[in-house]
């Protein structure tokens, strides 16, 4: 059986996790400390930034426990022959 080999370049998870929690952040901290009554008026009382910002920060938190957790793999093919690569 041939080996395999981490791929985590073409690994797009990684990526996927990176731009939740950025955009996770950014929502925390503005449900946190820019948020006024009326907007909590607007959402019934909710505040939205703050929940949503949570939520993709705990989407972010998975993202990077499935790429920590199962890592990429790619089995490594056999080499070709001189003939084939001079092709």
């Amino acid at each position: 059986m041939a080996e395999k080999r981490a791929a985590g370049l073409f690994d797009l998870r990684g990526v996927l996790a990176l731009l939740f929690a950025v955009y996770g952040f950014v929502l925390t901290v503005l449900g946190v400390a820019f948020t006024t009554q009326a907007d909590l008026d607007k959402a019934a009382g909710v505040n939205v930034n703050l929940w949503m910002g949570l939520g993709m920060l705990a989407v972010a938190l998975l993202f990077a426990l499935w790429v920590r957790l199962r890592p990429l793999t790619v089995p490594e093919g056999e080499q070709p022959e001189q003939s084939e690569r001079d092709a």
